[in-house]
């Protein structure tokens, strides 16, 4: 699963998850020590904030190298890519120079996904949904720094093309109620598997 702050990323891999029998990996966000830091003061924390998050999914992405007898089948709330992204939005020229070299070599050895499921939204359903789940630097987070996120995840995929993706857009559904239909949804992932990209429910205008 894939796609910028508050889109469901999260609730989705849950669903999956539980629907597949996989093994759920979730983004250790929480464990990094620099996060609440970053939303009070960005400039002063990006770069720990963001090495912080590089090398703990790194650790994560990597493991999904390895082949499980009794859980063959994953379910991740993030590619290590999302890394890339924040860090292109948060740190300064040098900044980014430095931590694109350590990067380039952890991805070279990091999980490729067999389907990236991209959640898109528009920022006032995302800033809606933030608020929503009520932790206290998540919502007091600016909506132009969102709207550059999003802006940031439409970039970087329109040019991805290392795995097969299936673009959703969840503006219009209700994640207090279920979300996407989790059935259809698993029908939609088998077919983009063997394609390029693919909309659900369909094409866009």
């Amino acid at each position: 699963m894939e796609g910028p702050i508050g889109v469901g990323k999260t609730s989705l891999a849950r669903a999956l998850a539980e629907r597949l029998a996989a093994r759920l990996v979730l983004e250790p966000a929480e464990k990094n020590p620099f996060l609440e830091k970053f939303y009070s003061d960005m400039a002063r924390y990006a770069l720990a904030t963001q090495l912080v998050f590089l090398v703990s999914r790194y650790q994560q992405q990597a493991e999904l190298t390895r082949r499980y007898l009794y859980h063959p089948l994953a379910i991740s709330d993030y590619i290590l890519a999302k890394d890339r992204i924040f860090a292109s939005l948060t740190l300064n020229e040098d900044e980014f120079k430095l931590y694109a070299q350590l990067y380039e070599m952890m991805s070279a050895r990091a999980a490729k996904p067999d389907v990236v499921v991209l959640l898109q939204a528009d920022v006032e359903t995302l800033m809606g949904r933030v608020r929503a789940r009520g932790i206290p630097y998540e919502s007091a987070l600016p909506p132009e720094y969102l709207r550059r996120v999003v802006a940031a995840y439409d970039e970087f995929f329109r040019l991805y093309t290392d795995s097969p993706v299936l673009v959703v857009d969840t503006s219009g559904l209700d994640y207090s109620s279920g979300g996407p239909d989790v059935v259809e949804l698993i029908g939609e992932i088998e077919q983009t598997r063997s394609g390029c990209r693919r909309y659900a429910p369909g094409e866009p205008d």
